[in-house]
């Protein structure tokens, strides 16, 4: 397995509905950013927010956006939809988009040592704050 197709392997793995399958992509020290925000470290943090996911029930597809690759870790960035059926019954579909980082491991696989399933959403934020001047920073400088 390559390191791009990580996004595809999760989407996988969930699909399955196999909460093995979902610990499986991960080391064991690895971090896992869950809805609230938080920070979970390790797998059996991870495998409580792993098994919220799993109750959704629905079906994920996964797109690997970019997988920059440096020696044995690599930064990707996915496009997920799941689709799934809300409390009322009605089609419910959550999508985002990902930053996640992975390492390769001694049999040649990937595993996340971190994953943070909407971190590429919060550039939303950014890209409406105010452009940043260097000439509006004292401590800044332009050259």
């Amino acid at each position: 397995m390559n390191p791009e197709d990580m996004n595809a392997a999760f989407a996988q793995a969930y699909n399955s509905g196999d909460i093995d399958n979902l610990l499986a992509l991960y080391e064991p020290g690895g971090i896992l950013i869950n809805l609230t925000g938080n920070k979970d470290e390790g797998l059996e943090p991870i495998r409580k927010t792993l098994e919220e996911l799993l109750r959704f029930k629905g079906t994920m597809v996964s797109k690997n956006i970019y997988c920059i690759t440096f020696e044995n870790i690599a930064l990707l960035r996915a496009h997920f939809i799941l689709e799934t059926v809300g409390e009322d019954g009605s089609p419910l579909q959550i999508q985002g988009h990902t930053s996640e980082i992975v390492r390769k491991q001694l049999d040649e696989s990937w595993q996340y040592i971190v994953d943070h399933p909407f971190g590429a959403d919060l550039l939303k934020e950014t890209e409406r704050a105010a452009p940043l001047h260097f000439d509006d920073q004292p401590n800044l400088q332009s050259r």
